[in-house]
């Protein structure tokens, strides 16, 4: 990666288009971030490509779990094919099984599906009963455009020392470093060569609050520092 990435979350059209003037190079689209987001319409979708050239990555999720029993897999697969129409550039999902390990199976399904638009691998990987072999799983599935992961389910801030490891193991190319994300961290991520960032919260003053160009712009300066 050339440069840094700067992503960040918009729920509708003000949001994109606050996130394109302050600088992002593109957005995770999603709905109710009360359940940490789920699948947005394809109105939705539409509406944002209509106003704002950045590509959408666009959340495939029906519930906050990160479970996906077949009927599920069915009505996100269906999901995929209309958001794509409607204008998505790409899709963010990933699963685990009961064990909490990787779910390869319903994970590869709807890689299917998607294909051959890019995905990410949400933070669901912070959430494996075994981060290392959750990685080692996730990095060898095809078409994977990035994987958003804090490095702990709790946040960056505890999550340093994995995201340090897992970008020396060679994987700080696909890092989308994100959740609980500060300022302080991006030094310390730019330094381990992680190039990708990952903004929610931290772009608008509430939940109930729209995108403010001027502070993604902040974050715009900051993920550009040497």
């Amino acid at each position: 990666m050339t440069g840094s990435l700067l992503e960040v979350i918009a729920l509708d059209v003000r949001d994109a288009v606050a996130a394109e003037q302050g600088g992002a190079d593109r957005l995770e689209v999603v709905a109710d971030m009360a359940a940490d987001g789920l699948t947005p319409s394809p109105e939705t979708v539409a509406a944002i490509a209509a106003e704002c050239p950045l590509p959408q990555m666009v959340m495939l999720r029906c519930d906050a779990t990160f479970t996906a029993a077949p009927e599920t897999l069915d009505r996100l697969a269906r999901d995929a094919k209309a958001l794509a129409q409607a204008g998505a550039a790409g899709f963010v999902f990933g699963f685990l099984d009961g064990a909490g390990a990787v779910d390869l199976a319903a994970t590869e399904a709807l890689i299917h599906a998607v294909s051959p638009l890019p995905w990410t691998f949400h933070r669901a990987v912070d959430h494996a009963a075994d981060v290392q072999a959750a990685w080692r799983a996730v990095r060898l599935l095809p078409n994977l455009a990035t994987v958003l992961t804090a490095g702990a389910p709790t946040g960056v801030g505890d999550g340093l020392a994995v995201l340090r490891a897992r970008a020396e193991a060679g994987d700080g190319s696909i890092i989308l470093a994100g959740g609980g994300l500060r300022p302080a961290h991006v030094p310390v991520l730019l330094d381990q060569g992680i190039r990708a960032f990952h903004i929610g919260s931290a772009a608008r003053a509430s939940w109930s609050d729209p995108v403010e160009r001027r502070l993604v712009r902040r974050w715009r300066t900051l993920v550009e520092r040497d």
